[in-house]
Order: structure tokens, then C-alpha cells, then sequence
């Protein structure tokens, strides 16, 4: 096949016997891809309660120390310690972030910080009201390329409860995001066949469409015999049934479309928590699926929420031999034994992160490759069990967004978590100059 002499776009599907699938990349794609806009991808990936944290006692051997989260130096020549010895061969796509965390969190519950990861919004009153997430934000201003704005995933799934939230995605309006967390409810989401024809599901959408315009008409009178304080929540309720309205035209923009088909080996869809190995893995093979086919370009995964013994992913330790459950594991941060066992719980989850960023560096798209366009934030918004500070991160990704990479840097207190968002949002397409309690961006990792 000569491919200098025309080209193809890049949603472009093989048909036939009403099956369709997805082309790979293709120089015959190269032209359309340098012509239109690169696609820009943010994802959060969360873990609760902390990481391995041993003192430094000073003149003396500390044989735990090796297992202590953050490097023991700054700078471009830190050495990784061997919870996260695993991410050495990225060294040059990834940052090592310590000192940050949201100065609205320091003085919360422990426990209570999963659920301003992403916003750094001030939790007070009865309602302990939220504010925007960075993903949502981004997936508003930038989502409308894809099939889906957002992808939210958790272990938990649904959205939990005030202060322990199953979700890290909350919408303007501060309410939260529900998540997924089976995977082969996932994979359906994102590739699954459509059951019914295009035909009822066009009549479906016009319905719904006739329908929300009835509802938006009637509201106009409603709200003119409300209350002050009323009007204002009926306004949240109508924002609510807006969101309704965008999803319905955003199902008939995609309704001719369909779904990209990807390969199925090595994905457990049947996973559950009795196999969180295999759970945490085919919900990163997911992610990273829904990005090499452009389903969406904004996701997150909470690895485990802070609801104690309650939530699901409370038991992953000890199911895989690490001892204690996750609670439990996380209050060993500065004992003898202790240390090094979370450390290996710490070194687990790295170990992920490792593969997921991996498949992502590992892929090609038009010049460079898919890690180049993804930034990843990784972390917790507590250093240990209950300190709300000092959060351990890491930024990967994002080389050809203005990222630059290769170093561990200290921040002081004085600069918030926000700085880190307004930093991104920016080099994403969306021109923020402010996040909830930013005061700049953050030029150490820019080039």
C-alpha cells in the first residue's frame, strides 16, 4: 500500500458483517495527525492512609531506612529507595514531589482528606460541601473530543459518603462523581455491543431530548415562586438535568459511531476483591485502553478510600501477603517491622504504577509515544496514617506538554497542592491563573 499519496484520519474502523474494528496508528495517518490538535491527557491515580515513613535517627544505622517513601536527597541525583526502586528505568518521564498538600486538609480528620485530592476545597458545616475536581474541570473545557468525558474508577465504586468518599471526581457543583469499579462493567462501558439497534436508541434519545425541554420550560415558572435560599438549590437541581441534556447530545454525536474493538487477552473482567491482584491490574490495563483508543482523556482511580474496615480494598494486603490489612499496616510507618512491611505494601503499589506507565511509554502515537501527551499524578493526601501533610507524589508524563522531569523537589509549606493543578491545567489547554488556594505555578517542573 502507498501511503504517501493520501491519508486516513485517525477514527477510522474496518467494517463488515456488522462488526467493526479500530486501525492502529498508520503513516498514512501521520498528515492528519500533525494537522490537528494533539490529544492532551490528564489521570490521577490515589492510594489511602499514607506510605513507609522510617525517622532518620541521626548518627546511627537505621536499618528501616531503606524502605522510606521519598528519597533521602534533592535534586536531579536522588537515588531511589526500594519502595519505589521499580521506577528507576523512567527516572527521565517522572518527578518525585514532596513537602505539598492542600492547606485546607492540614487540620481536617486524617481520615478525611480522599475527598479534596483533587479539589483542595475547605470541607465545613453540615453538608461538608465540595467544590470542582481537577479532572472534571479539564473534562468540561476539554472533553467534548471523545465518546466519554471522564472516566472515574475506584475499588469501592459509587461515591461513599462525606469524608469518605469512594470517588475522587466531583462535578461544579461539588457533588460527587459516582465510579465504577467492576471491571467488566467497564469494559462494557468503554467497548461493550451495543444491545439495542441505532434505531430505538435514536427514538430513546429524542424522547429524553423532548422531554429535558419540558422540564427546562417548566422550571422558568417554578423558580420565579421560590425563596432565596431555595432558588439556590433549585438552581443546583437544574445544573443537575443540564449535565442530563449534555450526556443525551453527546449519545446522538456518537450514536453513528461505533465503539472501537480491542483485545481481550490478558484482561480479567471477572476480577473481584478476592483477587485484587489481578483487579488493580486489568482496571490500569482498562485505563490505559480507553486511552490508545481515544475513548476519553481525563480519568482516575482511587486504589482505596479511607472508610476503614469497611472499604473493599481494606483486605488487599493481607490477601496478598503482606501481612495486616490496610489500616492496620499503614499505623507501622515508624516501627521496626513495620516499617519495612508497609514499605513492601508502598513497593506493591509502585510496582503498578511502574506497569501502567510502562504500557503507555510503550506505545506509539504519531512522533513519540502515549506518555508523552498523559500526564499521571500519583499519590496519597497523607504522608503517614494521619498527617495531612507532606504528600508523597509523583508526576509522570506529559514531556511534550511542557513537563520537565528527573528530579526529586522538596516544596515548603507555603506552597499549596493547587500550584501543582494551575501548573497542569495549563499545559493541558486550559488557561487557569487560579485553583481554589494557588498563589503561582510551580516553574520547578517546567521546561
Amino acid at each position: 500500500m502507498n501511503c504517501k499519496s493520501w491519508h486516513l484520519p485517525r477514527r477510522t474502523f474496518l467494517r463488515g458483517v456488522g462488526a467493526s474494528l479500530s486501525l492502529p496508528f498508520l503513516e498514512c495517518m501521520g498528515a492528519d495527525l500533525k494537522k490537528a490538535p494533539q490529544p492532551k491527557r490528564f489521570c490521577a491515580i490515589y492510594f489511602p492512609y499514607g506510605v513507609s515513613l522510617p525517622r532518620k535517627n541521626k548518627g546511627k544505622k537505621n536499618p528501616e531506612s531503606k524502605w522510606r517513601w521519598f528519597p533521602d536527597t534533592e535534586g536531579r541525583d536522588f537515588q531511589f529507595n526500594e519502595s519505589l526502586r521499580c521506577l528507576e528505568p523512567l527516572r527521565k518521564h517522572l518527578s518525585i514531589l514532596g513537602g505539598l498538600s492542600h492547606p485546607n486538609g492540614r487540620k481536617i480528620g486524617g481520615h478525611d482528606t480522599a475527598d479534596i485530592f483533587l479539589t483542595a476545597a475547605k470541607l465545613k458545616g453540615g453538608q461538608l460541601k465540595n467544590s470542582v475536581s481537577l479532572d472534571q474541570l479539564l473534562a468540561a473545557k476539554l472533553g467534548n473530543e471523545t465518546r466519554f468525558r471522564s472516566l472515574s474508577l475506584s475499588v469501592d465504586g459509587g461515591v461513599g459518603e462525606a469524608t469518605r468518599s469512594s470517588t475522587l471526581s466531583f462535578n461544579r457543583n461539588g457533588s460527587p462523581v459516582p465510579a465504577l469499579h467492576h471491571p467488566r462493567l467497564v469494559y462494557n462501558r468503554l467497548f461493550g455491543k451495543e444491545e439495542k439497534s441505532i434505531g430505538s436508541k435514536r427514538q430513546e434519545i429524542e424522547n429524553s431530548d423532548h422531554m429535558l425541554d419540558l422540564v427546562l420550560e417548566h422550571s422558568k415558572s417554578v423558580r420565579r415562586k421560590l425563596g432565596k435560599h431555595d432558588q439556590e438549590k433549585f438552581d443546583e437541581y437544574l445544573q443537575s438535568v443540564r449535565q442530563i441534556e449534555q450526556r443525551v447530545e453527546r449519545s446522538e454525536k456518537w450514536l453513528d459511531i461505533p465503539k472501537p474493538q480491542v483485545d481481550l487477552s490478558g484482561l480479567h473482567l471477572d476480577a473481584d476483591d478476592k483477587t485484587p491482584g489481578e483487579l488493580i491490574k486489568t482496571m490500569l490495563d482498562l485505563m490505559f485502553l480507553a486511552i490508545q483508543t481515544d475513548s476519553t482523556r481525563f480519568l482516575t482511580y482511587q486504589m482505596g478510600n479511607m472508610n476503614g474496615a469497611t472499604s473493599i480494598a481494606t483486605k488487599f494486603p493481607s490477601l496478598l501477603g503482606f501481612g495486616k490489612n490496610q489500616h492496620s499496616l499503614a499505623h507501622g510507618w515508624n516501627k521496626r517491622s513495620g516499617a519495612e512491611a508497609l514499605g513492601k505494601w508502598d513497593r506493591f503499589r509502585a510496582e503498578q504504577l511502574t506497569y501502567f506507565l510502562n504500557r503507555l511509554r510503550n506505545t506509539p502515537e504519531n512522533e513519540g509515544t502515549l506518555l508523552d501527551q498523559t500526564m499521571v499524578l500519583y499519590g496519597s493526601s497523607n504522608s503517614t496514617t494521619h498527617n495531612n501533610t507532606n504528600y508523597p507524589l509523583v508526576l509522570a508524563g506529559g514531556d511534550k506538554l511542557g513537563l520537565k522531569h528527573g528530579a526529586y523537589h522538596r516544596f515548603g509549606p507555603e506552597v499549596p497542592l493547587s500550584n501543582l493543578f494551575v501548573t497542569m491545567a495549563n499545559r493541558l489547554g486550559v488557561s487557569e491563573s487560579k485553583f481554589v488556594d494557588s498563589t503561582n505555578e510551580m516553574t520547578e517542573i517546567i521546561s
